[in-house]
Order: structure tokens, then sequence, then C-alpha cells
């Protein structure tokens, strides 16, 4: 059912990462898997109550509603593949809802939070590379993909910037401070090296066998430290670039600024950082003023 020739498109002319392409993968196969056994063989054979009767298979096997719509999502981008060249004359997906969503507040830490996290000890060449791209992710808001796909020439000590490639291979180019500059050029000058142990990378980040680190063993990293720094708050990767954004914005920053440096392609999606600030200003009040409550 043209699968394998979407997922083609999805790699080389929308340039989706690996786990972008697993997760259209998988939701799609599971839809065909849906429309074969409903007798459904070909794709101009199917139609709008065949969608909406997969949604509702979904829900009814307790799926989230996050998982439903992006379910829905992946359907209509084949769908959409599927017109635009030329398969079907008909997208009978186009007009169907997806469920409405709870939106959540994104989990940040505060700022003492992330300065007792970045105080560890620094002993051995893996402490400072730790502390060096935990350093560098906090002060650039970077995901945690570009920052293990991250090369050593991506660096520019001099000009005090790291260049990364965002979703849909977009580069950008964000500035670091200075605190993350130094353990950056003291990790690359003095100690990674050591850590290739014989192998060519060109990674910046190696993990404990000389090859590239990888999302899942910062997220080991990262949840190790938190844990002998003795940080309650549970967090992943991705809250270190969430408090980068609500951190910014709550000492005074542009939200176009943050938009350009998270590589948010809509302003929208940023704006999620001010509803954090404004319930900060208000628990803030609530706290600090003396007729705040009756």
């Amino acid at each position: 059912m043209y699968l394998d020739d979407f997922i083609n498109y999805l790699i080389i002319e929308k340039k989706v990462s690996d786990n972008t392409k697993k997760s259209y993968y998988n939701d799609l196969s599971k839809y065909i898997n849906f429309l074969n056994e409903h007798n459904i063989k070909k794709v101009s054979d199917i139609k709008k109550d065949n969608i909406i009767k997969y949604i509702e298979f979904l829900n009814k096997s307790k799926c989230s509603p996050k998982t439903v719509a992006h379910n829905l999502t992946c359907i209509k981008e084949f769908h959409k593949y599927l017109i635009k060249d030329g398969i079907l004359d008909v997208d009978y997906s186009e007009n169907i809802e997806s469920p409405k969503l709870r939106k959540s507040l994104p989990k940040v830490l505060s700022i003492e939070e992330v300065n007792k996290l970045l105080e560890f000890p620094l002993v051995t060449p893996f402490d400072y590379r730790n502390k060096a791209m935990i350093e560098l992710m906090y002060a650039s808001g970077l995901r945690v993909s570009e920052l293990v796909n991250l090369e050593i020439n991506d660096v520019n000590i001099t000009m005090g910037t790291v260049r990364c490639y965002g979703k849909g291979s977009k580069e950008r180019i964000i500035p670091i401070g200075d605190i993350a500059l130094e353990y950056l050029e003291i990790y690359i000058n003095e100690y990674r090296a050591s850590l290739l142990k014989g192998y060519f990378c060109d990674k910046l980040f190696l993990n404990n066998h000389g090859k590239a680190m990888t999302r899942q063993g910062f997220f080991k990293i990262l949840k190790s430290i938190a844990q002998k720094q003795n940080i309650k708050t549970k967090f992943s990767p991705h809250t270190l670039r969430h408090s980068f954004a609500t951190h910014l914005l709550e000492y005074g920053a542009d939200l176009r600024s943050i938009q350009e440096l998270l590589g948010h392609e809509d302003i929208s999606t940023t704006q999620i950082y001010t509803h954090i600030t404004n319930k900060k200003i208000r628990d803030d009040y609530n706290m600090s003023h003396p007729r705040s409550n009756k």
C-alpha cells in the first residue's frame, strides 16, 4: 500500500529524523494492517468511514488522546502524499478532526535546581565530558538529538557559538555563554582525545567505548547525576531545554529571540513558555501578597 514509498519520501524530501521515520512506519503499519483485516487491499478503496472506524478502534483500545492524534497526523500525511503523487484523487482524511488534547505546561527546573545539578564534582575525564554536555545543553536549549549529533567542528570556541541541525535538517547557529564555553574548551583540549580509545569518531561527545554518545546514554548520565546531587524533581533531557527557554523569558529575553534559539517554526510553539512565567508570577503573588487569599 505504498508505505515504503512514503517512508522514502519522508527521508529524501522531508529529511525527517530516524525517530520520526520509525514513528510514522510503526503507526502506518498498524493502520494498513487494520485495513487489510477489513478487506481493504488497495488505497483507492479507502473511504472516510474506514479511517473513522480505525480511529474508533484506537479509542476502544484505550490509546491516549495524544496517541490517537499522532496516528491521525500520520494518516493525513500519508494521504497527502498519495494525492501529491497522483495515486489518489480524493483525500478522505482531510476533514477528520483530531481529538482535543489537554495542554499541559512543560516541566521546568528552578534556577537553584539547575545550579545544583551542575555543581557535581569533577574528577575523571567522564566527569568533564558530562559537565560540558549539560552546561552546553542548558546554555543553548538544544534538543537531546541535536546535542548527541554535534560534531567536533560544530563548536566555535573563538566565536562562542555552536552550529546544529534541527528538524528538517535546518541549520541554526546558537551563541553560548562563557561558562559552557570554558568547560567545552577543557573537555575538547584536555580530555576528549583520551576517550577515543584508538577509534576515529567526529562526534563531539563520546561514550565510554570511544563511540558517539547516544540519547539513551545521555539520559542515564543525567539521571545518575541528578540522584547524586539529591535533586528530587523528576525530569528528562528535554526539561533542560524547557528550563533554558523559561529562564531566558523570566529574565527579559524577547519571545522571537527564544523562538530562533529553539528552532521553532511557529511562534505559537514558543508561546507556551509565557504561560509558565505567567503562572509563576501568579504563584509568587499568592505566596507573597498579604491579602492575596481570604
